[in-house]
């Protein structure tokens, strides 16, 4: 997977990165050959993640933060720029999801998800501005179909991540001068995921592979070699782009991301 991609030398920051498909990033650029951190606010999740990347050989940080904390992510990032020097590509993926319909759904709760993924990728993204490589650093959001596809039982997700990728677009804009880019990936059905497994029952990731038009769920390699790729030197004339990985889903519209009929 990183026999076309060689990091050494770069570091690379991930929030969120110690599980999932975020996990799945941080392995990959580790295997890469760059120096990883990740930051999570679970200690223990914190450690485990520390001990798979440090078996590539390469350095690593995991350090315990939480992306609605604006002031302990700027702690976060200023300790891996002392550590490191210039941050080369930053990864934000910190994400909160669970179903609920938009009459059941608590104030706190439509809260808990915006501050995360929304609030929290601005977080993370202005407090790395001046630790970035300028020029040359890549900042790569994972986003999620609801940024453009509606989905039921889902308003707080699809406002949280229509906003992030905004932001995405307008620190594009803001940053491409000062040779940023900024980009999201937005992952389909990605199996493995704890996201995916809480989300959707057995019998609907089932229905929704037949859906997809390569007639697979993802895995998580598909999003880690999109990642790399933009963290890459042949990504350099790529800003403010959303790129599905996704197989094709996103061609057959909203409907193929409602999981209403699964949930009571």
């Amino acid at each position: 997977m990183t026999a076309r991609h060689d990091f050494h030398g770069r570091t690379v920051f991930v929030s969120g990165g110690t599980s999932g498909i975020n996990l799945g990033i941080a392995d990959a650029y580790a295997a890469a050959g760059a120096r990883v951190a990740v930051m999570s606010r679970n200690a223990e999740r914190v450690a485990t993640a520390r001990a798979q990347l440090a078996r590539h050989g390469g350095a690593v940080l995991g350090l315990v933060g939480d992306v609605r904390d604006a002031a302990r992510v700027k702690q976060v990032l200023t300790e891996v720029h002392a550590q490191w020097g210039v941050i080369d590509v930053l990864v934000s993926g910190a994400a909160g999801n669970f179903l609920a319909r938009a009459l059941d759904l608590s104030p706190n709760g439509f809260k808990a998800v915006v501050d995360i993924d929304l609030v929290g990728t601005f977080h993370v993204l202005r407090a790395a501005h001046p630790f970035l490589r300028q020029p040359g650093a890549s900042i790569i959001n994972i986003s999620a179909p609801q940024s453009y596809n509606p989905a039921p039982m889902q308003v707080h997700a699809c406002a949280a991540k229509a906003g992030m990728d905004q932001v995405m677009r307008v620190l594009a804009m803001e940053w491409g001068a000062q040779g940023i880019r900024v980009n999201s990936i937005v992952p389909g059905p990605i199996e493995g995921t704890t996201g995916l497994a809480k989300l959707a029952s057995d019998a609907a990731r089932a229905r929704m592979a037949q859906r997809v038009p390569l007639g697979r769920l993802g895995r998580m390699q598909d999003i880690a070699v999109m990642a790399l790729f933009l963290g890459s030197d042949e990504a350099s004339y790529i800003t403010g782009a959303l790129l599905p990985v996704d197989g094709g889903i996103s061609l057959l519209g909203a409907r193929n991301h409602a999981l209403e009929e699964d949930t009571p």
